[in-house]
C-alpha cells in the first residue's frame, strides 16, 4: 500500500453520491434564504405627507441633493479669475442644463450690461478693421446716423456742385487761367511778328513760317533769297522755335495749377458739405472718446472722396425712381463709412450680463465668420461683412456649451482655448487655416474677452480631458458633478414633493395628490435600484409625471392620483416592451430552450439583463458546464471565440482559481472543464453569472443534478462569497415572466446575493406572487447556499480529518478531481501500481 509521491493523495474508498432524483425544493426549505414579499418591495405610505395635493405646497427654488455642484456652479459663476471656467458633468436626466441655466441667470442679472462693440473702417490699413468699444445702446444709433449721413452727402455734394456760388467760382477759375493762358499766347505770338515769324495752328498742333509784309512766304521765295537772307531768317524761326516749345512747356503747369484751383475749390465746398453733415450726425456721440480718432480719419476721407458722392448723384439723376437712390449707404463703395454692430445691448436694458447656450458650437458659431461676395468671378470682402459668434455674444456674461460638441467640430475646441489663452476674440475661419481661399482676407482686431465658459458634459469625457489635454486644467479650474441618487429620508422626501409642486407650477400641471406623490418617489427609488435611495435623474421622473398629467385630463380628473401615475407606468414600459415579449415568445414556444422543470447535471438557468435605450428588461439564459479529466483548463468558450468581454473573462479565471485553492489543494488540478451560455449570439460582458457558472461547473464534478426550477445571479469571489450585482429588479422579473407564462408551480424561485436586498423594488405581481407562496426568492452569501438550494443536498464543511462530509456536494466535488489526478497519473505512468490505495 505504497504512495506515488508526497502529492498524491487517497480518495480513502470513498465514491460519489449519485442521486439524479429532483432535488427537494418545498416551502420549507432553505427558510432561512427565503425572502418574504415584505422584502421584496418598500412602498412609501401617503399618510406620511401632510398635504392633500402639491397645490399647498411651497415651490423649490433648488434642485435637491445635488448640493456640492450647486455650490460649485456658484463659484465659478461668481469668481471673477479668468482660469476658474467651469465643467459641469453627470448623468443625463440629473438637471444639470436647468440648474446651470438658473444659477447664471440669478448670477447675470447681478453684473453690469456689457457695452456694444462694432467694427468700423481702418482708412490707414483697410485689411484690418478697427473694434470699437461704445456704451450699451449707442452702435444701432451710430450706424443708423453713418448710413443717414452717407444718404444725404450724396444728395448735398451733387447739389452743392451744381450750385450758383460753385458754378460762379469756378467759373471766374476758368476764366483766369484761360486769361493767363491767352496772354502767355499772345505775348508770344506778337515777339515772333516782330521777327517777322508766323505762328500757325494746324491739326497736327503749331507750325512756324517766315513772313514778309505781312505775308507768309513760299518756299520758292525763300529759296530765291541771299544766302545771308536765308540765314536770318532761320534765325528769327529757331528763337520762336525755342520760345514756342517754352510756352507748351508751360502749359502743363499751367494745368496743374488749374486743376489744384478747381481741387481746392471742390474740397472746400466738400468740406463745408461734410463739415454740416457730420457735425450733425454725430452730435450725440461727441462725449464718446473711443469715437474721436476714428471721426477725424472718417472726415478726412470723406473730403478726399466727395467725387464718390458725386457719381453716385449723377446716378441718382438718372434713376427713374429717385426714391431708391435713397439707399446710396448699401453700395459697395460707401461700405467704408459703414458700421459693423457685433454685439449691442438695448440702452435701457437692466437684464445684466448675457447668458449665451450655443447649440452648434462649431469654429463660426463660436468665434464670428467672414463672408464673401462674388464679383466677377472673385471673391471679395470687407469689415461689413464680419459676422459674430457665440463669444462675441457672450462677452462680458456666460457662455454655456455642450463639450462633446465642441470637440466633435474642426478647429472649435483650439479655437476656444486661444480665446481664452489671449483674452480676445480673434476671428480665423476654417478655410484660413486651411489655407482655401486665395483672395483678400481681412484680419479684424481682436475684440477683447470677458467672458466664463460653462461645458456640460459627462464624467468620461471630462477624465480624458484632464488626462490628454494638458490645457484643460489651465482654463477649467472648477468641476461640479451632479449625481444620480440620494438618500430615500423623510427630509428627502419631503423635499422630493416640494420638486414636485415647482414642476407642476413651472409647467402649468394639475396637482398632485399625496397618494401620486407617494407613487412618483417609488418610482425614483425603483429607478435608483436602491430602496434606501431616491433617484437624482430627475429628467425621466418628470416624463412619467407629465404623461400621468396627460391621462389625468382624459378622463376628466383635476388632479393626477397614484391611478395616473401607475397608468403612465404601464404605458412607457408597453411602449418599450416589444423586444422583451419577443424574447417571453420564444421563450416560451421553445426557441430559446429554457427548462423550467425538473433536474439535469450541469445545466443551470443563469439570469441576464439588457438596456437597449429605453427598453431595460431582464430574461433567463441557459449555462451548461461539461468537464473531464485534463490538465487543470477551464474552457470560456463566450472568450475563446471573442465574445465574451474582459470582466466576463475575468470572472471565469476567479472562479477557476476557486476551483483549484479549495478542493484537493494538495494534489494536481487534474480537470479539463468548458462553459458556455447557450444560444448567446451576441457579446456577453460582466460578472454577474459567475455563481450560476459555478453551480454549473460544480454539478457536473459532483455528477449532482441542478433543479432547473430556479434562476441565480450573483458575482463570486476566489473565496467563494456572493457579490452583488446591477439589474436585480429586471432580472428577477425576466424569469418570473418566464415562469409565469408556463405556468407558476410554487417550486420556482431566483437566488440573489443577500447584498443585493436593498436594491429590492420589485414589481407588485411579483411581490404578491411570493405572498401567495407561487414564487420564491432566496438570498445567498456564498456558493454553498447555492448549490444547498440547487441540488438538495448539503454542500458540506471540512471535519476534523480535512475532509468534507461524506454524501455532500463537496466531497463528491473533491472526490471527482482526485480520480481525475489518479487518472492522470496512470496515465503518465502506465503499469505502475504505485500511489494506489489496497483494500
Amino acid at each position: 500500500m505504497g504512495a506515488h509521491g508526497p502529492s498524491a493523495r487517497s480518495n480513502g474508498g470513498r465514491r460519489l453520491q449519485t442521486d439524479r432524483t429532483v432535488p427537494k425544493t418545498g416551502n420549507d426549505d432553505h427558510a432561512g434564504t427565503s425572502l418574504a414579499a415584505a422584502q421584496l418591495r418598500i412602498a412609501f405610505d401617503p399618510a406620511g405627507f401632510d398635504f392633500d395635493t402639491t397645490a399647498a405646497l411651497e415651490p423649490l427654488p433648488d434642485l435637491i441633493g445635488q448640493n456640492r455642484a450647486v455650490e460649485a456652479i456658484r463659484l465659478a459663476a461668481s469668481i471673477r479669475h479668468r482660469r476658474f471656467n467651469l465643467f459641469v458633468y453627470g448623468p443625463e436626466g440629473s438637471g444639470r442644463h436647468s440648474a446651470v441655466a438658473r444659477i447664471l441667470q440669478t448670477e447675470a442679472a447681478a453684473r453690469p450690461v456689457p457695452q456694444d462693440w462694432v467694427y468700423v473702417q481702418n482708412f490707414d490699413n483697410p485689411d484690418r478693421p478697427s473694434a470699437l468699444s461704445l456704451p450699451r445702446g449707442t452702435a444701432p444709433r451710430l450706424k443708423a446716423a453713418l448710413a443717414g449721413l452717407v444718404n444725404e452727402l450724396a444728395n448735398d455734394i451733387p447739389a452743392l456742385f451744381v450750385s450758383e456760388d460753385y458754378q460762379n467760382r469756378r467759373m471766374a477759375i476758368e476764366q483766369s487761367f484761360s486769361a493767363r493762358h491767352d496772354a502767355a499766347f499772345s505775348a508770344l505770338r506778337q515777339a515772333a511778328q516782330a521777327r517777322n515769324v508766323a505762328i500757325l495752328r494746324t491739326p497736327m498742333g503749331f507750325s512756324l513760317a517766315p513772313m514778309k509784309e505781312g505775308e507768309v512766304l513760299k518756299a520758292d521765295a525763300i529759296d530765291r533769297l541771299p544766302e545771308e537772307a536765308r540765314g536770318a531768317i532761320r534765325a528769327e524761326v529757331e528763337t520762336t522755335e525755342r520760345e514756342l516749345a517754352d510756352f507748351l512747356m508751360s502749359l502743363p503747369e499751367l494745368e496743374r495749377e488749374h486743376r489744384a484751383a478747381v481741387s481746392a475749390l471742390n474740397a472746400e465746398m466738400a468740406t463745408l458739405a461734410v463739415n454740416a453733415g457730420l457735425e450733425q450726425a454725430v452730435a450725440p456721440f461727441r462725449d464718446i472718446a473711443a469715437l474721436d480718432r476714428y471721426l477725424e480719419a472718417l472726415r478726412a476721407d470723406m473730403i478726399e472722396n466727395a467725387d464718390l458722392f458725386l457719381m453716385a448723384g449723377k446716378a441718382d439723376d438718372d434713376n427713374a425712381f429717385p426714391a431708391a437712390g435713397k439707399r446710396v449707404h448699401e453700395d459697395l463703395r460707401f461700405h467704408r463709412y459703414a458700421v459693423n454692430v457685433m454685439v449691442t445691448q438695448p440702452a435701457d436694458t437692466t437684464q445684466g450680463a448675457p447668458v449665451i447656450e450655443e447649440t452648434l458650437p462649431t469654429l463660426a458659431n463660436l468665434t464670428g465668420r467672414i463672408d464673401y461676395l462674388p464679383t466677377q468671378g472673385a471673391l471679395v470682402t470687407d469689415f461689413t461683412m464680419i459676422k459674430p459668434g457665440a463669444l462675441h455674444r457672450a462677452n462680458g456674461g456666460f457662455l454655456v456649451l455642450d463639450a462633446r460638441r465642441v470637440l466633435v467640430e474642426p478647429f472649435a475646441w483650439d479655437a476656444l482655448k486661444r480665446c481664452l489663452e489671449v483674452q480676445a476674440v480673434q476671428i480665423i475661419t476654417a478655410a484660413d487655416r486651411l489655407g482655401l481661399i486665395a483672395t483678400t482676407m481681412l484680419e479684424p482686431e481682436p475684440i477683447p474677452l470677458d467672458v466664463r465658459v460653462v461645458l456640460v458634459g459627462d464624467r468620461l469625457l471630462h477624465l480624458l480631458l484632464t488626462d490628454l489635454d494638458p490645457d484643460f486644467g489651465e482654463y477649467f479650474r472648477v468641476a461640479a458633478e451632479f449625481g444620480d441618487e440620494m438618500p430615500r429620508s423623510a427630509e428627502s422626501i419631503g423635499l422630493f414633493a416640494r420638486l414636485v409642486a415647482t414642476v407642476v407650477a413651472r409647467e402649468t400641471l394639475r396637482p398632485v395628490t399625496r397618494e401620486g406623490v407617494a407613487a412618483l418617489v417609488d418610482a425614483a427609488t425603483r429607478a435608483a435600484e436602491d430602496r434606501e435611495k431616491l433617484s437624482l435623474r430627475l429628467g425621466a421622473i418628470w416624463d412619467i409625471l407629465r404623461e400621468a398629467d396627460h391621462l389625468a385630463g382624459q378622463s376628466g380628473a383635476t388632479t393626477v392620483s397614484a391611478t395616473d401615475v401607475e397608468a403612465a407606468l404601464r404605458a412607457a414600459e408597453r411602449r418599450a416592451d416589444r423586444l422583451r415579449e419577443q424574447m417571453q415568445e420564444m421563450i416560451a414556444r421553445g426557441t430559446i430552450l429554457i427548462s423550467l422543470k425538473g433536474a439535469v447535471v450541469g445545466q443551470v438557468n443563469g439570469l441576464t439583463v439588457a438596456d437597449l435605450g429605453g427598453a431595460r428588461f431582464g430574461w433567463p439564459v441557459r449555462i451548461t458546464a461539461r468537464v473531464r479529466i485534463g490538465a487543470g483548463q477551464v474552457v470560456d468558450i463566450e472568450r475563446e471565440v471573442k465574445l465574451g468581454g474582459p470582466i466576463h473573462s475575468k470572472a471565469v479565471l476567479i472562479l477557476s482559481s476557486f476551483l483549484a485553492t479549495r478542493y484537493a489543494p494538495d494534489t494536481p488540478l487534474s480537470l479539463w472543464a468548458s462553459l458556455v451560455f447557450e444560444q448567446s449570439y451576441g457579446g456577453i460582458e460582466g460578472d454577474s453569472a459567475s455563481v450560476a457558472e459555478l453551480c454549473a461547473l460544480l454539478s457536473a464534478l459532483a455528477e449532482l443534478p441542478i433543479s432547473q426550477s430556479y434562476a441565480v445571479t450573483g458575482s463570486v469571489n476566489q473565496m467563494g462569497e456572493v457579490q452583488p450585482v446591477g439589474g436585480i429588479n429586471e432580472k428577477i422579473e425576466g424569469f418570473f415572466d418566464a415562469c409565469r407564462a408556463q405556468g407558476l408551480t410554487g417550486r420556482q424561485g431566483v437566488l440573489i446575493p443577500r447584498r443585493n436586498i436593498d436594491n429590492l423594488m420589485l414589481r407588485p405581481d411579483v411581490v404578491e406572487a411570493v405572498a401567495q407562496g407561487q414564487f420564491r426568492i432566496h438570498a445567498i452569501s456564498h456558493v454553498d447556499e447555492a448549490i444547498e438550494i440547487l441540488t438538495g443536498i448539503p454542500a458540506g464543511g471540512r471535519g476534523m480529518n480535512g475532509d468534507f462530509e461524506d454524501g455532500s456536494v463537496n466531497a463528491n466535488v473533491e472526490v471527482r478531481l482526485l480520480d481525475f489526478a489518479e487518472a492522470r497519473r496512470d496515465f503518465a505512468h502506465p503499469g505502475s501500481d504505485a500511489g494506489r490505495d489496497e483494500t
